[in-house]
């Protein structure tokens, strides 16, 4: 039988109150456990941190890492990302001879595919960062007031805002029951498409653009108490 210990990352505390992440990722997961494991199959442990991939010493992933060792069941993750965003720690992890690391968005990859994607992106994340701060150097440089930029970026921001806040409302009364009552993102983004209801944008729904509507809820209600 093939064992998995299955682990997800969010970054901040607002994205694993509202799922949003982590229900992807368990989405993933779920994709490769039907369609590309072994079957049968058990999972003999699920762990989620609510912390940056910067950072190593995750104590939920500390635990993962930890029972797959001793199990020597598969660390079985939706995203190389979720594990960390260090080349330098997928390439220890995949030296340990006591874990095997299996990505569920990759499910065919070899210890070496994993290394080099592992690499080119944090190659990427570096070339962004740098092409980044090098068009503000300029930007500045040609007397570009960068704060007013901001400025106006923060009006189109709240303009944004307003709009979808008021979209949000306008399906309030479909989506806050059913997600009382148990539905996933998933089955009322499906109901709100049935019922050719589109977002703001005039996009069909996601499980994502429900979550952010239910926060938006949320947040207005906060706001209003």
């Amino acid at each position: 039988m093939q064992r998995y210990v299955i682990y997800y990352r969010v970054s901040t505390k607002r994205q694993g109150e509202s799922g949003l992440g982590l229900e992807a990722q368990k989405r993933d997961v779920q994709l490769y456990l039907d369609n590309y494991s072994g079957v049968p199959f058990e999972v003999v442990g699920e762990f989620t941190d609510i912390q940056s991939g910067k950072y190593a010493d995750r104590p939920e992933l500390t635990k993962a890492l930890s029972l797959a060792e001793r199990s020597g069941a598969e660390l079985l993750v939706a995203k190389l990302d979720r594990i960390s965003r260090k080349v330098s720690f997928i390439s220890a992890l995949l030296e340990n001879p006591r874990v095997k690391l299996r990505v569920g968005a990759m499910p065919h990859a070899d210890k070496f595919q994993l290394h080099i994607y592992a690499a080119l992106a944090e190659q990427e994340r570096d070339f962004i960062s740098l092409r980044t701060k090098q068009a503000l150097a300029v930007a500045k440089s040609r007397g570009v007031k960068l704060g007013g930029l901001r400025d106006a970026t923060m009006k189109r921001n709240e303009g944004a805002k307003k709009t979808a806040d008021a979209a949000a409302q306008r399906v309030a009364s479909i989506i806050k029951p059913m997600r009382v009552n148990g539905s996933t993102l998933q089955q009322i983004a499906e109901a709100l498409n049935a019922a050719k209801v589109q977002t703001p944008r005039g996009r069909q729904w996601t499980p994502m653009a429900v979550s952010n509507a239910l926060k938006r809820l949320t947040e207005v209600e906060c706001a209003t108490a």
